[in-house]
């Protein structure tokens, strides 16, 4: 069974028009699926708002281990997802790894479901 690619959330925002305005095509369906998916778990929403809340907007994964009360690999998983996603960019520094929100990501992927 092929791997299904998860495109980046600025991908689906400039292939797809809200899902609202126009028939979405199969393909852009199971794309904005996938990424719906991204975002549609518990431990991944409660990621987005830590680290959009976090001083600067700006979080690294150790701080955000123990709050979800998971593993770090468990936590670094989710984070994978939602950077390839595009929810979520990483920069590293020495050891650890930083997590922004993608400027406009959020309120692009609220755009494709909008009701224009």
């Amino acid at each position: 069974m092929p791997v299904a690619e998860l495109l980046p959330l600025r991908d689906l925002a400039a292939c797809c028009a809200p899902i609202t305005r126009e028939v979405i095509s199969e393909l852009d369906a199971g794309r904005l699926a996938r990424t719906l998916k991204a975002v549609a778990d518990p431990a991944r929403l409660r990621l987005i708002s830590m680290v959009a809340a976090h001083e600067d907007g700006e979080a690294c994964v150790c701080d955000l281990t123990e709050p979800l009360e998971l593993s770090q690999p468990t936590v670094s998983h989710h984070l994978k997802v939602l950077v390839e996603s595009g929810i979520l960019s990483r920069s590293k520094r020495g050891t650890w790894a930083y997590y922004t929100i993608v400027p406009g990501s959020l309120d692009s992927l609220a755009g494709l479901l909008a009701t224009v």
